[in-house]
């Protein structure tokens, strides 16, 4: 079937009779929603909203957890033309009313508790007139959504329907906040048609089966996580929705997902928990020697092909097989997106015997611009362009986009607006190539280049993401804008390192004696001294800074997304970075 508007979505999940569209954890197990309980729940929800003189055009909120209640209430305000603003969990009280504020929400739709006092704290001092709320919280200042839920019709509605109908491709969807990597935050105008024409080919070519099973983990504030969900949902697939990432291998193990779409962090943390448990005699030996035969048989993996090997399927047997079991042990696609994943790490995974695809994209393009797929994958790219997607380089190197899934603008910026085109392209604020088969690289962001003192030009993420693959470190980040040398930021994976300590018979009492130990500066030294000999000779990390914190959204140095925010890093630990390169100076004489 074809698609133009999200509403479409909806009525094509509810139109199939499906017995398990979604499903929720409870108490003992996992309970399905069917496709009439859905669109039942859905109906319910979109008469309150429409009896508190919600119209189209209006704007709704939604601040929650992952959870079936979260693409019910985003149906529910899609249903009526109106907005849907999501605002992520973990924004603090400040940040939530800024995006209240700012988009002019009229209502909103809470999780939890702690939600709704978060909302309670600032309501008057915002436009939301009305509050669900998803739990069964005891309050006189909100309205249990699932009274209304189980309110909604049994039978198709017609009134509904033909509403829902109504909305044209044209009309605004949502307004997305950008968590941005730099400066604060601007509403992303998306319409009906910009993200159906992406759902309609994000996913081709993957070959997915009606009726698998996919967790959905990544925040559905972020377009990627909504973006996939919505896809899902259109190709017959089952969400199961996991609103703690700390349960996410418990629900792994319990529903062994088809499909595993997740952000590069992710994947890293797999990675990391794969060494941590390999460490020792005899698993190193072990695991080290799988390595070597995987690396051998790369580009089978990376051609889809099963490696036929006796030593494979030994290696299989005593280490891969324990990775993917991990994952479910039932996952025949793997996707990431949200962020660069690195060759390195995708050479890692290959080697284990797992394929994944890369893709690129951004909020303002509905998101994805190319994707690597099963029959059209490049190792080291994000893969080709979507069938409806121009894609050109500009002269300074910059990827401009154009097509039906590029955004209308930023909310109430006009000047911002402009200044993301020219002459008809959207600026990604990317570096990147295209090669001679039409398959996308990216480098960097145009603006995390870093220029030196002396004029060389750095890009920080590969060499970040060589790094980040020491299962010792936790994030890098490459400083040097505007400096002499190139040094760099580290905070280390802190479970592994005080196992390292203990091994060495380091005494510490906190992270800040730990980092601040000469034989931890020494380690870390070498694991750079050992980069710097794959760099070009202005790229070399002439410094090293250990920061005793592990970093994280809530303290601004990552974004929700959990990609590096640079501007917030460098802000933290600017008279430690400062101190750094006087001490250097005073050195160098």
């Amino acid at each position: 079937m074809g698609i133009q508007t999200l509403n479409d979505v909806l009525l094509g999940v509810c139109g199939s009779h499906r017995d398990r569209v979604m499903l929720q954890r409870q108490v003992l197990d996992w309970v399905p929603i069917s496709s009439a309980e859905l669109y039942r729940n859905v109906v319910g929800v979109a008469r309150t909203l429409q009896s508190w003189g919600i119209s189209p055009g209006d704007r709704v909120a939604i601040l929650s957890e992952n959870r079936p209640e979260w693409t019910i209430t985003d149906f529910a305000i899609l249903s009526l033309g109106a907005v849907a603003v999501p605002i992520y969990s973990t924004q603090t009280t400040e940040q939530t009313a800024f995006i209240l504020n700012d988009s002019g929400a009229r209502a909103i739709a809470v999780s939890t508790e702690v939600q709704l006092q978060k909302i309670l704290a600032i309501q008057e001092r915002t436009p939301v007139e009305h509050v669900l709320v998803m739990d069964a919280v005891e309050t006189a200042h909100a309205v249990h959504m699932q009274r209304l839920m189980l309110q909604g019709p049994v039978d198709p509605d017609p009134e509904f329907d033909a509403r829902s109908r109504a909305v044209r491709p044209n009309d605004l969807a949502t307004i997305i906040y950008t968590s941005g990597t730099t400066g604060t935050s601007k509403g992303a105008m998306l319409t009906h048609g910009n993200l159906t024409s992406n759902i309609a080919c994000s996913l081709e070519g993957f070959g997915l089966i009606r009726g698998a099973v996919s967790i959905s983990f990544l925040p559905l504030s972020h377009v990627t996580a909504r973006h996939v969900d919505f896809a899902l949902l259109y190709r017959g697939i089952t969400l199961a929705y996991c609103p703690d990432i700390a349960h996410l291998s418990q629900a792994l193990a319990e529903l062994r997902p088809a499909i595993f779409v997740a952000v590069p962090r992710i994947y890293e943390k797999i990675r990391q928990q794969v060494i941590l448990k390999t460490t020792r005699f005899p698993n190193n030996v072990i695991y080290g020697w799988a390595l070597s035969v995987g690396r051998k048989q790369r580009p089978t993996t990376l051609a889809g092909l099963q490696p036929a090997s006796f030593s494979w399927s030994l290696a299989n047997h005593l280490v891969f097989s324990k990775v993917r079991a991990g994952l479910g042990g039932r996952t025949e696609v793997f996707i990431s997106g949200g962020a660069p994943l690195g060759r390195e790490l995708a050479e890692w995974y290959a080697d284990i015997g797992i394929r994944i695809h890369e893709g690129y994209g951004l909020t303002e393009t509905s998101p994805v611009i190319a994707v690597n797929t099963p029959g059209a994958h490049k190792l080291g790219t994000v893969g080709k362009p979507l069938a409806n997607v121009e894609v050109r380089i500009a002269e300074d190197g910059e990827v401009l986009v154009r097509g039906p899934s590029v955004f209308t603008g930023y909310w109430n910026r006009p000047q911002e607006t402009r200044d993301a085109f020219v002459e008809g392209w959207f600026k990604t604020g990317d570096i990147g190539a295209l090669d001679s088969e039409g398959y996308l690289s990216i480098t960097d962001r145009k603006k995390d280049l870093i220029k030196t003192s002396g004029g060389k030009f750095i890009a920080p993420q590969p060499i970040e993401n060589s790094l980040k693959l020491n299962p010792l470190i936790g994030t890098a980040v490459v400083l040097g804008d505007r400096r002499r040398f190139p040094a760099v930021l580290i905070s280390p994976h802190f479970p592994l390192l005080e196992d390292w300590a203990r091994v060495n018979k380091i005494v510490f009492a906190s992270h800040e004696e730990l980092v601040a130990n000469p034989k931890v500066q020494a380690l870390y030294d070498g694991m750079v001294e050992e980069l710097n000999k794959s760099l070009a000779r202005f790229e070399k990390l002439k410094r090293v800074l250990l920061v005793p914190e592990e970093f994280s959204a809530s303290d601004g140095t990552l974004t929700h997304t959990l990609k590096v925010r640079r501007r917030g890093i460098e802000e933290r630990y600017r008279a430690m970075i400062d101190e750094m390169y006087k001490r250097a100076e005073i050195i160098a004489g």
